[in-house]
């Protein structure tokens, strides 16, 4: 076995140390990552929150968690034949109320499963608003992408690392309570763990927020491997260059060299996403894009959803049906005014009485997914 490398930051004062470079030692082999793929369908589908939910705390939340709307929603989904659904978790959910919340994450695997959709959770999350606060939330802000959700954790964790550890029974009770759940086809470990959103966040109470992500990943790492899933674990690049193993970051390197599956985000056209996706086809693993889809800047259905179907890339775009998050809306939303609808939607597939955005592009989806 490799040993694993340790890199020393000096940060607040504080000396921490971060594996950031050598793979964890139990990450799957390829043969294995490659039999998970054999085994499974075809994963595509979306990112998805039912439209009553701001963000992940009104989702999950004993007050407002909504189980007929997800129900409703999700069969939508299987209509146009999704099978898989990427869903986002929170530390303060844990905290709250931690039996409440697996009880809740093993009802809504249950109306999953009834319309045969599998699971992909995810763990962490480096987007939009620090500070997030469990009970009510508040109400969207108008024409405005996004504008409730939180990440996980927040930067009062997220600025002291010596905290981190608070966060460990967390990431192992969810996933370990639901290591041999077949209903569940990957754990998301980080998303996008290196998005500043500096408009918005800038730094935490001085330290470099990137800095603090790069450890909480590799440790969400290892946690997540000692609870012995047996769903493989995964966090997705997002930006950079990844052809150029030299320009590779530190956060994508242990990306990289920790996921057993290779998952990554592309909103670009599709000549951007070919390319993308033949720089990651070195690591022998299977791929799966668990972000795409914002029509203005030409990340489209229409040719992209086909392409990584015949290239057996795994497929989520971001959003489903509109609702509070409000994604209908680009993320210029937060600097630029906005008014009404706009004339071309950013994400989203559904209007909230099921009606589809473009009935064109969703025949487009189920000439894909049900052929």
């Amino acid at each position: 076995m490799r040993p694993k490398i340790r890199t020393v930051f000096l940060l607040a004062g504080i000396i921490i140390s971060a594996v950031v470079s050598a793979p964890a030692q139990e990450r799957w082999p390829s043969e294995k990552a490659s039999e998970w793929q054999a085994q499974h369908r075809w994963l595509v589908g979306c990112n998805f929150a039912p439209s009553t939910a701001i963000n992940q705390l009104e989702m999950w939340q004993a007050d407002t968690f909504d189980p007929a709307t997800i129900d409703r929603e999700l069969g939508w989904a299987e209509q146009i034949g999704f099978t898989g659904i990427r869903v986002f978790l929170h530390n303060l959910l844990w905290q709250q109320d931690a039996k409440g919340f697996l009880r809740r994450i093993d009802q809504f695997l249950d109306l999953a499963h009834k319309h045969h959709i599998g699971v992909t959770f995810v763990i962490f999350d480096s987007c939009w608003n620090p500070n997030p606060r469990p009970g009510k939330q508040p109400d969207p802000r108008p024409f405005v992408h996004n504008s409730g959700w939180v990440q996980s954790p927040g930067g009062a964790i997220l600025a002291h690392p010596e905290k981190f550890i608070e966060l460990k029974p967390y990431v192992q009770g969810v996933i370990g309570h639901f290591r041999n759940d077949k209903r569940i086809d990957m754990w998301d470990v980080y998303n996008e763990p290196d998005n500043g959103d500096n408009s918005i966040n800038g730094s935490f109470e001085g330290v470099k927020k990137g800095d603090m992500t790069l450890i909480l990943l590799q440790d969400t790492f290892d946690w997540a491997r000692e609870a012995k899933p047996s769903q493989p674990l995964t966090s997705g690049v997002w930006t950079g260059n990844w052809a150029d193993p030299k320009k590779l970051s530190s956060t994508e390197r242990v990306q990289l060299q920790n996921s057993d599956v290779i998952s990554f985000h592309c909103y670009s056209p599709l000549p951007d996403l070919k390319k993308r996706v033949e720089s990651l086809r070195r690591f022998n693993r299977p791929l799966v894009c668990t972000e795409y889809m914002a029509r203005p800047v030409g990340s489209t259905f229409d040719p992209n959803l086909k392409y990584l179907r015949d290239e057996k890339v795994g497929a989520y775009n971001w959003g489903f049906v509109s609702g509070k998050t409000q994604t209908i809306y680009p993320w210029d939303s937060w600097s630029k005014p906005y008014t009404a609808e706009p004339p071309v939607w950013f994400h989203d597939i559904f209007r909230s009485n099921g009606a589809p955005y473009d009935v064109r592009e969703t025949d487009f989806i189920k000439s894909v997914t049900l052929k």
